[in-house]
């Protein structure tokens, strides 16, 4: 009697515990039927572009922006730079890593303050149009804290045109020259508009705004060269093209941005 006893309590203890074990498996297989699985691809934003580089490319002091089918287009952050000039990455219309901002003192009639400079291979020769992205990010004026000083010293040629207006840089010994400030060859190249967010413009010539153009004759390696000119102006970006593009077609965000060579 007291082997049944023992028997039946084993059993309903057996009983409870298979209960139990089956509950517990339930209870986990209904939440893994109910969780939507994370899914990595669609939490991990999209890495930023960029440049392809040659592999002995570690210095970006080296960088050499190869033009390809009449096109130079160059996140602006990728030069040497003063440190007064400060990468930034407020606001949402900016691309690359961020965009360079001028934050030391203002330098209006004197190009050569935070200078820096990029070299550009040029195998398709011809005229080039200048135009860059950038915003004002100091005040609330379109026509303050909005230009930067730009060269192109060994160029064949470096002017600006509005219709069959053509100017020259001060001091290059070729005229006319713009109204407003110009020195040594340097343009004051600014945007206009009282929408001060990033957008693409690059004019001089005050309140007659003229486009930038660059020619070159023979295929080689060139120099940019920048300046700061007004505290707060940020630039993003920055292309040259031939007349095979439109204004349309450079300013997409889907651009391929130019190869970077360290080698001649």
């Amino acid at each position: 009697m007291k082997r049944a006893k023992t028997l039946n309590s084993f059993l309903s203890f057996s009983s409870l515990i298979f209960s139990a074990v089956v509950l517990m498996m339930t209870v986990s297989c209904s939440k893994e039927t109910t969780d939507v699985p994370i899914d990595e691809e669609q939490i991990i934003p999209p890495a930023e572009e960029e440049a392809p580089k040659s592999d002995d490319c570690t210095d970006k002091a080296d960088y050499v922006f190869v033009e390809k089918d009449g096109l130079v287009n160059v996140q602006f952050e990728e030069a040497i730079f003063d440190a007064q000039w400060k990468l930034s990455t407020d606001g949402d219309a900016l691309s690359g890593k961020g965009y360079m901002v001028w934050t030391g003192e203002q330098s209006l009639g004197n190009p050569g303050l935070g200078a820096t400079s990029f070299k550009i291979k040029i195998e398709n020769t011809g005229v080039y149009r200048f135009i860059w992205k950038s915003a004002v990010k100091m005040g609330n004026s379109g026509t303050d804290h909005n230009d930067t000083w730009l060269r192109f010293a060994d160029a064949s040629d470096f002017y600006a045109k509005n219709g069959e207006s053509v100017v020259y840089p001060k001091d290059t010994g070729k005229t006319p020259n713009p109204e407003g400030a110009s020195k040594d060859g340097w343009f004051k190249v600014y945007r206009s508009g009282n929408d001060l967010d990033f957008k693409w413009q690059a004019t001089t010539f005050d309140n007659n705004g003229h486009s930038v153009y660059v020619q070159f004759d023979q295929a080689g390696i060139y120099t940019m060269e920048v300046s700061a000119r007004s505290s707060g102006h940020g630039i993003d970006k920055f292309v040259l093209f031939n007349d095979a593009y439109s204004q349309a077609d450079i300013t997409a965000e889907t651009l391929p941005l130019s190869a970077i060579s360290c080698s001649d």
